[in-house]
């Protein structure tokens, strides 16, 4: 067990962080205790390692990791990347502060960094998962998605989850992942998806190298991937701000609450707070959870029904 610490670009707010990341309290993968620690176990090569990472000083993250130390530098670079330490948001704050209707949410919600999944798969799991059903219904899918394929870690009495990787995904029987709730659309998706980046026709790599525009034509090519999914898994993926899901029925009436307006320009919008306008998907996200009173709070151990 190592414990590091990193500074991290002001203002920063873990436990935000974590809520936009990790969607819904009942996530069983990325964790937030009741004193505010962010938990995951995260999959390597040597077995699991498991990073805790606390938030007692505003410009400074403190990190534990528990596992095979030949690991701890890899860990250590993944969970800078999921959790944003370095992104500098001044344009975004810039825009917003031009918003009346937004200033009063993007105070409320300062500090929050863009979250990035770990790998390029998971951001793909999770885009397409949550396609066309609501959130609850998705992050119900997801629970018993990692239940069925990924045995918990016990880390001081918690049952952790890793993530199921490419490989562990592709040998589940069909059956599993019915019983899981994956109807044969998104099933048929994840294999292209995971057979693409198992045989390197699709890679992190290839999408960092385009534009936004080309990386998601370039998603767009595996059927099964809209528009809307190649922008999710951009700007959950790979970190792009320059892009914003559109024609999301969730966005929409998020917009509405926090506007309380339903004539909004999004395209004005979008362009006023451009190059930076992802960070609006976040703060509509985190003003959802908030009205529900499910922002920030522990994450919750649930029966997997």
């Amino acid at each position: 067990m190592t414990q590091y610490e990193c500074r991290v670009a002001h203002p920063y707010r873990l436990d935000l962080t974590v809520s936009a990341l990790r969607r819904e309290s009942t996530n069983i993968v990325d964790v937030l205790t009741s004193d505010r620690q962010y938990i995951r176990a995260v999959h390597t090569l040597r077995g699991p390692v498991i990073a805790r990472v606390a938030q007692l000083h505003p410009e400074v993250l403190t990190i534990t990791l528990d596992g095979d130390a030949r690991e701890h530098r890899r860990t250590l670079a993944l969970v800078r990347r999921m959790l944003g330490f370095d992104r500098d948001l001044a344009d975004f704050y810039h825009g917003a502060a031009q918003i009346t209707w937004l200033v009063p949410l993007a105070e409320r919600m300062r500090g929050v960094k863009p979250p990035r999944y770990p790998t390029l798969w998971e951001a793909c799991v999770n885009a397409i998962v949550f396609q066309q059903i609501s959130l609850r219904a998705a992050s119900a899918i997801m629970r018993r998605l990692i239940v069925a394929l990924c045995p918990p870690v016990d880390s001081d009495g918690l049952s952790l989850y890793t993530f199921p990787d490419v490989e562990t995904f592709l040998a589940a029987r069909d059956d599993v992942l019915l019983a899981a709730g994956l109807s044969l659309g998104k099933r048929s998706t994840l294999r292209r998806v995971a057979e693409a980046l198992q045989e390197r026709e699709l890679t992190e790599v290839m999408l960092e190298k385009r534009a936004s525009p080309d990386a998601a034509a370039l998603l767009c090519g595996i059927k099964g991937i809209g528009p809307w999914t190649a922008t999710v898994i951009l700007l959950r993926g790979l970190g792009r701000l320059d892009v914003f899901p559109m024609n999301d029925t969730s966005v929409t009436r998020n917009l509405a609450l926090v506007s309380r307006s339903d004539r909004i320009d999004v395209d004005d919008l979008l362009q006023a707070l451009s190059p930076q306008q992802g960070m609006l998907y976040y703060h509509l996200l985190l003003a959802r959870l908030e009205a529900r009173g499910d922002l920030g709070i522990p994450s919750q151990s649930l029966a997997i029904d």
